[in-house]
């Protein structure tokens, strides 16, 4: 699980994630400079949460060779400053 309250923007992190399958896990660990963290939703209107949506924490990073990217954190997530 990740603690997102130490991480604020321009904290270098290294995050890993991974996606469970019947054979294990497939594991991904990527890192860079977040540029913020936020809760969005996904438009489940299915989900019966807060205004009808499923909120997600996601984390917005800048890569080492300049590529944004957006990752919903899930308990599967591990965050490490770096």
């Amino acid at each position: 699980m990740y603690e997102i309250t130490s991480i604020q923007a321009g904290s270098r992190v290294r995050v890993t994630q991974q996606v469970p399958t019947p054979d294990g896990a497939w594991t991904t660990t990527i890192q860079g400079t977040v540029q913020r963290w936020r809760q969005a939703t996904t438009g489940a209107w299915f989900a019966h949460s807060k205004d009808d949506h499923l909120w997600l924490d996601r984390l917005e990073i800048r890569l080492d060779d300049g590529e944004a990217t957006v990752l919903n954190l899930d308990q599967y997530s591990h965050i490490e400053l770096v």
